[in-house]
């Protein structure tokens, strides 16, 4: 994609990061019943301290049009993911921007991490019934369900499993430990 770059977060960047996650998740509706995510999802600091953010930037203007937590399993954000998985979390695109091409540039940067690392898969949660765009991004590029990763974090926020297998031919890897360089 031309005129778009992704980068990690530097803390100059952390309060438009806040801004964009909470403004795209109250867009899609995801903060009506948010159970405190809201203050999760604006806290950059501690999602950088314990996985890796990363943002898409305007080349033109420099500015923070998307972002993801990038994380290893075992980690603090790391709800799927297990020995030589990874996977992102809160992926969000300012609602502004939506439509650039930003979610899949940020959903490539997570992957190609993935594939750095060595990492026989990504996974992610996607809430049911909501992010529709996303869902449709993810299974362009892939993702596919895993029911038996489902989960229910609170009464009434239920998340669905997705799996993108990076081995060729798909062979399993179960067991490989992943390390971030």
């Amino acid at each position: 994609m031309t005129g778009l770059s992704v980068r990690r977060a530097g803390p100059a960047d952390f309060a438009a990061v806040a801004r964009l996650t909470v403004a795209a998740y109250e867009a899609d509706g995801q903060l009506k019943d948010e159970h405190g995510y809201a203050v999760a999802l604006a806290d950059v600091a501690t999602r950088a301290e314990h996985g890796e953010v990363l943002v898409a930037v305007d080349d033109a203007t420099g500015a923070v049009l998307g972002s993801v937590t990038f994380v290893l399993p075992g980690t603090r954000y790391a709800e799927l993911s297990r020995p030589g998985e990874t996977e992102f979390r809160m992926l969000a695109v300012d609602p502004a921007a939506q439509g650039r091409g930003v979610g899949a540039a940020l959903v490539e940067a997570c992957v190609s991490r993935a594939a750095e690392l060595g990492c026989s898969a990504v996974v992610i949660c996607i809430r049911d019934g909501f992010a529709t765009a996303a869902q449709r991004l993810y299974r362009r590029r892939g993702f596919v369900r895993t029911p038996e990763r489902d989960w229910t974090p609170v009464a009434g926020v239920d998340l669905l499993g997705l799996r993108l297998d990076l081995r060729p031919g798909g062979e399993s890897t179960v067991g490989q430990v992943v390390t971030a360089g």
